[in-house]
């Protein structure tokens, strides 16, 4: 079920959606980005979205090994790269990619000059290219949001064949309000509006990762809300 393949004759939906996100990250919304991952004043709103990601980020490196040494991680999606950071303290071979060649830049600049035994490659790019190697472990945090629930599957399958341990991965959960919120944004488009986020039904979700990723199953699952900030985090581990 490769995401590449949804669409024939030209660009597939996975492609646009990624293209445009590139084009707001890197222009649109970057200093704001950089400002929200740093520690810059903010207002009370993205605030509670800085403490949001913090304890989401927090969690998905608590699924992983303490132990990363000679482990290689994929930070699809990296951003500014605090994840990749902390991972890499723990002695991980990442690569961090993001198709926002301006937030990569950002994160190689803020990158420590000291990791202990990790490093970290960056890389700005599609999450999905092959030719970024086999992991053991593939952590998609808030990467995945803006897409429908048959690309963001699409694409957990495709990065599924590279990866032999685990794939941790947030999606927006579909509550009533962001529901709400999702429709008035489909009805009353704006240019300049942020990429739109997707809520997911996770029962939904739950039963197309059972038939698209026989391999895998959901071992955790958890959900992160603070403000404005409202996220659910699921950890794939290959069955046996």
């Amino acid at each position: 079920m490769a995401s590449h393949a949804i669409q024939q004759g030209g660009a597939t939906p996975y492609d646009l959606n990624r293209d445009r996100l590139a084009t707001y990250f890197d222009s649109t919304a970057q200093k704001a980005w950089i400002d929200l991952t740093s520690d810059a004043p903010v207002s009370g709103i993205r605030a509670t979205v800085r403490a949001g990601r913090d304890a989401m980020r927090q969690t998905l490196l608590s699924w992983l090994p303490q132990d990363l040494r000679r482990t290689h991680v994929l930070d699809a999606g990296c951003g500014t790269g605090a994840l990749s950071v902390e991972a890499a303290f723990r002695g991980a071979e990442m690569t961090a990619v993001d198709v926002a060649a301006g937030l990569v830049e950002v994160a190689r600049r803020r990158e420590p000059s000291f990791l202990g035994h990790g490093r970290i490659a960056w890389r700005a790019g599609d999450m999905l290219d092959p030719a970024l190697g086999e992991f053991a472990h593939v952590v998609a945090m808030d990467s995945l949001i803006h897409y429908r629930e048959a690309d963001l599957v699409a694409a957990l399958a495709e990065l599924g064949e590279r990866t032999s341990h685990s794939m941790l991965f947030t999606f927006v959960p579909r509550t009533p309000l962001l529901f709400a919120m999702y429709q008035a944004g489909k009805l009353f488009p704006r240019s300049d509006r942020s990429p739109r986020l997707v809520p997911i039904l996770e029962d939904r979700l739950r039963a197309q990762l059972e038939s698209h990723l026989p391999d895998w199953r959901v071992a955790r699952s958890e959900r992160v809300s603070s403000g404005f900030y409202i996220s659910h985090a699921i950890e794939l581990v290959r069955r046996g």
